[in-house]
């Protein structure tokens, strides 16, 4: 794939990839089921993903996230001062 200097730059490129027959396979049965106009689009998808993927977090840190968010709300929550203070911790 060429590189340009203006990285704002949104022309394709065509690139050349060799896959294993059987990843092909799995491709070709996932693109269009998952809603994408093309294979190309899908690629491209997974390709963005792969450079720039999304934080997925796990449902124990989701669960600890929503009580630290009820906790807040019903005003259990104190500063990290205040909770070192209350630990005997220094600074």
């Amino acid at each position: 794939m060429s590189t340009d200097a203006n990285a704002g730059d949104d022309r394709m490129e065509k690139i050349n990839v060799r896959v294993p027959k059987s990843l092909l396979d799995r491709i070709d049965e996932e693109w269009e089921r998952r809603g994408y106009a093309s294979k190309s689009e899908a690629i491209r998808d997974a390709l963005r993903d792969w450079v720039d993927p999304s934080v997925t977090l796990s449902e124990e840190t989701l669960s600890d996230l929503a009580e630290s968010r009820e906790q807040a709300e019903r005003d259990e929550t104190v500063s990290a001062e205040e909770a070192r203070e209350r630990l005997g911790l220094d600074d």
